[in-house]
């Protein structure tokens, strides 16, 4: 019983110079705000939650550069993580992820309130941000190559929201990490639709898998979504979109699929090991077969041992398996059902 290795993976999109961009315009350092001093939707795309994935950050980059500014409503343009954005080599990509503790899961306010690590204070600055938008795209990367994701979490607006955007072809319906809560789900992001007192209004947001951390077609997916999203969100006209930003739209999904998480598999230990080099959307024919051994020590993962584990139901999607990050408690793959979006 043997694990099919990792293969090293050539990171060759370079680190965008953002520092030109890096003060801002609010006293948040990353953070710039633009009011059109028009009713409209308050929007933010925020880039660099991990300090690897460097896609967002070329885009919100090319919209300053551009001069983007809404045409109506607020629009906030945020780099996240900068403290580990700082540490960026190529080299050896994956130990900028972030400093002290994964920003992506420490968005509930008894985390941010502790204040006790680099990514807690980072996310207390803002948070502020994040509760005054109406809409959120935040733009990341994958650590494996893969086609590109948009992931909605539970609320059915979320939903409508990716299939009015039009792309990617692949959209995740997932309740998020047992680790802890997204920023795209803080607040009235993760309430769900009806909630009592209506809180969720219309709060919409979507986390976007660009692609592989290295891949430049990342990029351009980044782009292609901040096009879409303000379009959709009103902030800019399509016209105004293409004369600001021309090139950056991207051709729709032919199809567009929903893959709707059934499941995660949480590592025992950094230990875990696939019986294949899986990278994403791998359709699992039959139920009952062996993706991988869930090792909860060195020995027993040597030793060729470690819990089976195996695909739930047939023609079961693979979604995000990676085991680069994995220790305990850490989702390395998740299991879907997929239908037409």
């Amino acid at each position: 019983m043997t694990a099919a290795a990792a293969p090293a993976l050539h990171f060759a999109l370079p680190a965008p110079d953002i520092a030109a961009w890096r003060a801002g315009n609010t006293g948040t350092e990353g953070v710039w705000q633009f009011d059109s001093g028009r009713p409209g939707r308050h929007v933010m795309i925020s880039a660099l939650v991990h300090g690897n994935e460097l896609c967002g950050a070329w885009a919100l980059k090319g919209l300053l550069e551009a001069g983007v500014r809404p045409q109506a409503g607020t629009l906030t343009l945020a780099f996240c993580n900068l403290a580990a954005f700082d540490r960026f080599d190529a080299a050896n990509h994956d130990a900028s992820r972030f400093v002290d503790q994964d920003m992506n899961r420490q968005w509930s306010d008894d985390r941010i309130d502790a204040g006790d690590t680099q990514e807690r204070r980072r996310a207390a600055a803002l948070r502020p941000f994040v509760q005054q938008a109406d809409w959120l795209l935040d733009l990341h990367s994958m650590h494996e190559p893969c086609a590109p994701l948009s992931l909605t979490g539970m609320p059915p607006r979320n939903r409508a929201l990716a299939r009015t955007l039009g792309a990617p072809a692949h959209v995740v319906i997932d309740a998020g990490h047992k680790d802890g809560t997204r920023m795209r789900d803080y607040g009235r992001f993760g309430l769900p639709d009806g909630a009592a007192g209506g809180e969720a209004g219309d709060a919409c947001s979507l986390l976007i898998e660009c692609g592989f951390h290295g891949d430049p077609a990342s990029r351009g997916v980044a782009q292609d979504q901040c096009v879409r999203f303000l379009v959709a969100a009103g902030t800019l006209q399509a016209a105004e979109a293409e004369r600001l930003l021309p090139g950056w739209r991207q051709p729709d999904a032919p199809v567009q699929w929903a893959l709707e998480v059934t499941g995660p598999v949480v590592a025992q230990s950094e230990h875990f090991r696939f019986s294949e080099p899986f990278t994403g959307l791998e359709v699992i024919a039959r139920a009952g077969t062996v993706i991988g051994w869930n090792a909860a020590s060195a020995a027993e993962a040597q030793g060729g041992g470690g819990e089976p584990v195996t695909t739930p139901y047939d023609d079961c999607v693979l979604v995000m398996p990676s085991t680069r990050q994995a220790r305990a408690g850490v989702t390395v793959v998740r299991f879907a059902r997929r239908s037409p979006l």
